[in-house]
């Protein structure tokens, strides 16, 4: 009984230590409590891509793509050795006005202007941002990466031109759902997302299923994105 007594307290201390808050289809999420971006080395509650043995493969899925592991996907890396990762490296990119560092190195940033895309709102705040695969690492895995090396796996998660700075929620909202399950709620913006998706999926050589070929097509000549 003792034993089991302590089981359960270690159980209940190990629980509180954890901190709550949306994770992205990455298993990242900004800690505003610390003002700080991070990611976890699993995510903090069950996800689509965990594996169900009962549930269907949908249509252009493969069954390897139930073995997706964000670790397997090396992201965030510091390609030039300046200090400032793939993160940085967009935000500074992306920001409408010059940005400022947390601090003297200019490493981490932690203030700047973003005009969100998927929102078209303004933020001011780095804490604010995710830097959104436009393919998400989850998705490309299901659709061809999984048979991808490593060093395949790390150019396409640090690809600046599948990057983009957009709001937090936007991007927790999105996860790794393909165009025909989410659009960002910016219509504006609708053309370009499908097409930047598009040529970023023919670049890597991704597979495209009918349902997400038919629905980008549809967007395409109903809103005249040519």
């Amino acid at each position: 009984m003792k034993a089991l007594i302590l089981i359960l307290t270690l159980m209940a201390s190990s629980s509180a230590s954890a901190h709550s808050g949306r994770t992205n289809s990455e298993g990242c999420h900004n800690d505003k409590k610390r003002n700080e971006y991070h990611c976890h080395s699993g995510k903090s509650k069950p996800t689509s891509s965990t594996p169900n043995i009962n549930k269907p493969v949908p249509q252009g899925f493969g069954v390897g793509s139930l073995n997706y592991n964000r670790k397997d996907w090396p992201h965030w890396v510091d390609a030039d050795n300046d200090c400032q990762d793939a993160r940085a490296e967009i935000l500074i990119r992306d920001s409408k006005s010059p940005v400022k560092f947390k601090r003297n190195k200019p490493c981490n940033v932690s203030w700047g202007e973003w005009i969100d895309p998927y929102t078209a709102q303004t933020f001011y705040k780095a804490s604010d941002i995710d830097i959104d695969h436009i393919v998400p690492l989850a998705h490309a895995h299901e659709m061809g990466g999984k048979y991808w090396t490593r060093e395949q796996r790390r150019s396409f998660a640090n690809d600046f031109e599948n990057l983009l700075a957009v709001e937090d929620n936007a991007n927790q909202s999105k996860g790794a759902q393909p165009p025909h399950e989410w659009m960002p709620r910016n219509k504006h913006f609708h053309c370009k997302y499908v097409k930047k998706w598009r040529h970023i999926k023919i670049k890597y050589g991704l597979q495209e299923n009918l349902i997400e070929k038919t629905f980008i097509n549809n967007l395409i000549s109903s809103n005249g994105c040519n």
